[in-house]
């Protein structure tokens, strides 16, 4: 088998090592990616941090971009030289989920500790979230991958796989959100930026962000923000209702903090829709009155990465960024070399960064 580096996390809230790994070729139905970017989330600091517990060692990273550089057998529709975008969602297309459309929540489960990844003596080397793309080289299942345009930036490609389709998914897919809609948006960070762009793309009467930084606030309004309120404000949603003149027809917690959950419903319309986007630590807890969302005919709504369907959503979305109407390369923060990506995840969870991409290439 191929040795490759890659970043290797051994213990929880312990900076990743990079070492040498073993990477098998691809079998039937996967692909082999050599990889150009791969970006840091939120998401990949958790599990490191050991947020949600997990098998270890392990390889994080699931937000990347690259080129095949080989196929399995039963491969169909993609080549050795393809630029593709590499997702963490592994669907089996046959399970009841799959079958009613909707592959993020795919009931196959995939058991990465038997994985395309070893230590070079051998020993069970877990790729996480069936990426493991903190590294030089992924195998994955063909149905994660999607076809990019030759000649597109890979760097800001990488963040279709993850942060764009999760925070622009949500607004179009979760909350399915009606054009002329108002909408407030929980956190201005990479995710909440792209729950941001996508209110404006699909429509939003007024967008009102909500933020702990003023600087994120500004941030918000070149994304297509309406209005700005900090959320170290007293009852900072008696202001988001003063810019709306109502409560908000969907609010997106984008950020993965109990705290804001707790206080996200105060935002919300009678018949409104709270969009759960961020994940916080297993074992958080929120509270609500449950009378309140009964009375008024409000609703919790899961989202996970979006709701998409990769090969429907991620070529429409970058069909947007060439026509200028899609942010990718204002949403890079940073770039940064694989052996500096202890620095880079610091640099993250200052809360700062919009997204740090790590370069392979």
């Amino acid at each position: 088998m191929p040795t490759i580096k890659a970043a290797v996390c051994h213990a929880f809230g312990a900076p990743l090592v990079i070492e040498d790994v073993e990477l098998r070729a691809p079998e039937a139905g996967e692909v082999q990616v050599d990889l150009d970017a791969v970006a840091v989330c939120h998401s990949d600091i958790s599990y490191a941090e050991g947020g949600w517990g997990g098998t270890l060692p392990a390889v994080y990273g699931h937000e990347a971009a690259g080129h095949i550089s080989a196929i399995g057998e039963g491969v169909t529709g993609f080549a050795p030289g393809d630029p593709v975008v590499v997702t963490l969602i592994r669907s089996c297309g046959s399970c009841p989920s799959c079958g009613s459309g909707r592959p993020t929540g795919c009931e196959t489960r995939y058991d990465g500790d038997h994985g395309p990844l070893s230590t070079t003596a051998g020993g069970t080397l877990h790729q996480a979230m069936a990426c493991g793309a903190f590294a030089e080289k992924v195998v994955v299942d063909q149905s994660q991958i999607v076809k990019l345009p030759r000649g597109i930036d890979m760097a800001s490609a990488s963040l279709l796989a993850c942060g764009v389709i999760t925070g622009v998914g949500a607004v179009v897919n979760a909350a399915g959100l009606r054009a002329g809609q108002d909408v407030v948006v929980i956190g201005a960070g990479g995710v909440g930026l792209n729950a941001i762009q996508g209110a404006r793309i699909a429509g939003a009467r007024r967008i009102v962000a909500v933020d702990m930084s003023a600087e994120k606030l500004e941030a918000a309004r070149e994304f297509g923000a309406t209005d700005g309120v900090l959320a170290t404000g007293d009852k900072p949603w008696r202001a988001a209702k003063a810019a709306l003149g109502r409560g908000a027809d969907v609010v997106l917690v984008t950020v993965g903090a109990a705290s804001a959950y707790d206080v996200a419903p105060r935002y919300l319309a009678g018949g409104g829709r709270m969009i759960m986007v961020g994940m916080p630590h297993s074992g958080a807890r929120s509270s609500y009155e449950a009378v309140s969302f009964a009375a008024a005919g409000q609703s919790m709504i899961g989202s996970f990465a979006g709701e998409v369907v990769i090969r429907r959503d991620i070529p429409w979305m970058v069909d947007l960024y060439q026509q200028g109407r899609l942010k990718l390369d204002e949403l890079i923060s940073g770039h940064w070399r694989l052996d500096q990506i202890n620095e880079a995840i610091a640099d993250t969870k200052t809360g700062a960064a919009r997204r740090n991409v790590i370069l392979l290439k």
